[in-house]
């Protein structure tokens, strides 16, 4: 019995000794964020879209505070999301690439679509509407015009149309409170999709 007994404390005191040497590492050895790239990453629009060449918006905020990117490759961001960028890190704006300077949406054509609903588990932000067998419709409130709905379309049936500027589609700037509540619902609903 006293064999158990010292087997067993001995056992805790090594796993205590061996949980305080873990801390005390992880006190020393914490890598600290790059805020900017986090203040970047705000100002994006969490569609993880990968039209900036990156796998998504994070990984780009990263690259352009570390200087490895331009501000101005966020395709469904435009032309606001790449002045805030600008601003906020003081070089000058860009001209956008030639993707990113005309706002598109997704449009199915649904005399043509199965329902399959491979378009509707490719949205990042849930704008494509539809069940299954039946017809599928794009929410243009909603489209950030990213693309990822395109490749798995089985019968091709999604164009990218330019977003047309009517009254209704207008609205004043976002505050700031809501652009990141709006990016922190998209990077939810980013997360859920993967």
């Amino acid at each position: 019995m006293s064999n158990l007994l010292y087997g067993l404390l001995s056992l805790g005191a090594f796993a205590l000794l061996a949980g305080l040497i873990l801390a005390i590492a992880q006190k020393l050895f914490r890598i600290e964020g790059d805020p900017m790239a986090d203040k970047i990453d705000a100002l994006l629009p969490q569609t993880q879209c990968g039209q900036c060449g990156f796998p998504g918006c994070k990984p780009y905020a990263t690259a352009v505070a570390g200087g490895e990117a331009d501000v101005n490759h966020c395709v469904p961001g435009g032309e606001k999301t790449m002045l805030q960028i600008a601003d906020l890190m003081g070089v000058e704006p860009k001209a956008l690439e030639e993707e990113a300077a005309a706002p598109r949406i997704a449009f199915v054509r649904e005399d043509e679509c199965i329902g399959c609903t491979l378009c509707i588990k490719a949205c990042p932000v849930d704008a494509i509407v539809g069940a299954p067998k039946q017809y599928h419709t794009v929410i243009v409130d909603h489209c950030t015009g990213c693309e990822l709905c395109i490749e798995p379309c089985p019968v091709d049936c999604i164009d990218m149309l330019t977003k047309p500027e009517l009254i209704e589609h207008w609205s004043w700037p976002l505050p700031d409170t809501k652009r990141s509540q709006l990016a922190h619902q998209r990077r939810g609903q980013h997360a859920g999709h993967a």
